[in-house]
């Protein structure tokens, strides 16, 4: 009888404790994949944002800008990050599924960093560092290099250029730079997420998986050149090199010569639903004397239409980051917030988002 009665006062209890939990609202998941030229960025604003937003959970996966859009494609993340715009023939493939949407999230820059011992400062124009990529100058004493920078004291050894092993929205913007400053480049290499580097076939090529194992190889490498985004190379304390701009500056990429760059190009953006017709080629090399010149938006690709809950959740979290999110205080070191009017490209797609 004893028992029973324990029994029973447990029993009561449990269903006293239930009576007093609140009911949970249910958690909406948002994937996305893509490029890493945002990574940290998207990683601090879906970190600020869940804190704001605890039922909401946003997962993307850094894989780099082709991939991104290939899981886009096939369904299988709600957006994608993409640094260089969709093709049309991507667009159009999307197009018989749905509306593509694609507008700019974030603005980076590309840097070439290097592992050069003892060398600081360095200085690059276009057409040298086309040649350095292209193997064509093998050594950082080469008169090239030297006349550029005259002070430096130079080692005969030979240069190891890094570079993305995966498809890569970094790489077609970084070899899109090169062909416009090298028509050399253009002709014998082109531009592309992916392509071949004539380097490799001389044994001083070494490919690395996203901006992180591009950067992991040229810490570990004496004597070797890479390119990233901005914002790893100042997360790694690399030493970047100070590029020649379209009005014969030499700058380094920070805020002031990214938004100099911007200013030049803004208006030659397409609206979301064309996001394809967007030309890299006329973003990069901005004219402006403090313009840096390998500087580019990031984009995120979502549909227009999405199941309910989605649909409210997906405008919710990209309507933040138009907004709160391009304030400095949600701003990874080293990416600009987008320009308001640049912001507005996005928010009216966000906003015209609808429900299956």
């Amino acid at each position: 009888m004893k028992r029973f009665a324990v029994l029973v006062a447990l029993a009561i209890t449990i269903s006293l404790l239930g009576c007093q939990q609140k009911p949970q609202k249910s958690e909406i998941i948002i994937y996305g994949s893509g490029a890493t030229f945002p990574l940290p960025q998207i990683e601090k604003w879906i970190d600020d944002y869940e804190k704001l937003h605890p039922n909401v959970k946003i997962e993307y996966e850094g894989k780099g800008s082709g991939a991104g859009q290939n899981d886009f494609e096939k369904g299988l993340v709600d957006f994608a990050g993409t640094d260089p715009p969709v093709s049309e023939d991507l667009w159009k493939r999307l197009e018989k599924r749905g509306q593509p949407l694609q507008f700019p999230e974030i603005v980076g820059a590309v840097v070439v960093v290097y592992n050069v011992p003892g060398v600081d400062n360095l200085k690059l124009d276009g057409e040298t560092l086309a040649k350095i990529f292209m193997g064509d100058i093998e050594y950082w004493d080469d008169q090239a290099i030297k006349a550029l920078n005259p002070n430096a004291k130079l080692p005969h050894e030979k240069i190891i250029v890094v570079h993305r092993a995966d498809s890569s929205g970094t790489t077609q913007i970084f070899t899109t730079y090169l062909c416009l400053v090298s028509k050399d480049f253009e002709k014998r290499v082109g531009s592309g997420k992916i392509v071949d580097w004539p380097v490799d076939k001389m044994g001083r090529g070494l490919g690395g998986k996203g901006n992180t194992g591009v950067v992991e190889i040229l810490k570990s490498t004496k004597y070797s050149i890479a390119y990233t985004e901005l914002a790893y190379a100042l997360r790694e304390n690399l030493k970047m090199v100070a590029l020649k701009n379209r009005a014969g500056n030499f700058v380094m990429a920070n805020e002031t010569t990214i938004k100099s760059a911007v200013k030049a190009v803004k208006a030659k953006i397409p609206p979301p639903d064309q996001g394809y017709r967007e030309n890299l080629r006329e973003l990069l090399n901005a004219e402006g004397k403090d313009s840096y010149p390998i500087v580019a938006f990031s984009h995120i690709l979502i549909w227009k239409s999405y199941p309910k809950e989605k649909a409210k959740a997906i405008r919710d979290f990209f309507t933040w980051v138009l907004t709160e999110g391009q304030k400095r205080e949600h701003i990874v070191e080293g990416y600009v917030g987008l320009p308001k009017e640049v912001a507005e490209i996005g928010l009216n797609a966000v906003k015209s988002i609808e429900e299956k």
